[in-house]
């Protein structure tokens, strides 16, 4: 938000519009990475809730040592974190592959997309592509390529966001990219041949 410092003292003073405004201005972003990690649209809603509730407690609590955005972010994706765990104690079949990078040894060659990837990109079939390459990512390289790439956060605010190092967010990051370069290159290899 452009006056943040200002917004803080409104929101601390009980302004309900200030209130209002960070709501406005965070909700579709805070709706976004809820539905892009969870999967489902009514926990999605459910986690959008639970945020700006937490927010709205935690006003007095919050020191301001992050921007605003990033503990709004920190808040929701501890939000639809707790349901993802919740989710899993109750479906053994989740599991998060291990995070020793060995997934960075081979790198295969890339479909050439330049058959025009704009105007695909608009088609709902590629977004459902995407989206599925995305929901097969696991829960922590999901979360770094949402926060920094779908949700524009810097790398110091996905690192704060999640309790993560700088270098380890861009880590995780280039990993999340690879697999989604992978992935996207299988379903763009057949179009190849259409230039």
């Amino acid at each position: 938000m452009a006056d943040e410092p200002d917004i803080l003292q409104r929101l601390r003073a009980g302004d309900p519009h200030a209130f209002k405004d960070v709501v406005d201005a965070y909700s579709p972003r805070v709706y976004r990475l809820a539905l892009s990690m969870l999967r489902d649209p009514d926990e999605a809603e459910d986690v959008l809730q639970e945020t700006f509730l937490s927010v709205y407690r935690g006003l007095g609590t919050f020191r301001g040592d992050s921007g605003l955005g990033t503990w709004i972010y920190r808040i929701a994706t501890n939000a639809s974190l707790m349901r993802l765990r919740r989710r899993r104690r109750d479906a053994a079949y989740l599991q998060e592959p291990p995070d020793d990078g060995s997934d960075l040894a081979v790198t295969p060659p890339v479909a050439d997309w330049a058959w025009d990837p704009e105007r695909a990109a608009l088609t709902g079939e590629i977004r459902q592509v995407m989206d599925e390459a995305v929901g097969e990512l696991s829960e922590g390289l999901r979360l770094v390529f949402l926060l920094r790439d779908v949700e524009g956060l810097s790398t110091a605010e996905v690192a704060d966001t999640l309790g993560l190092t700088e270098a380890a967010v861009k880590s995780r990051l280039h990993r999340a990219r690879l697999f989604l370069r992978d992935r996207l290159s299988d379903y763009f290899a057949p179009a190849e041949g259409k230039q």
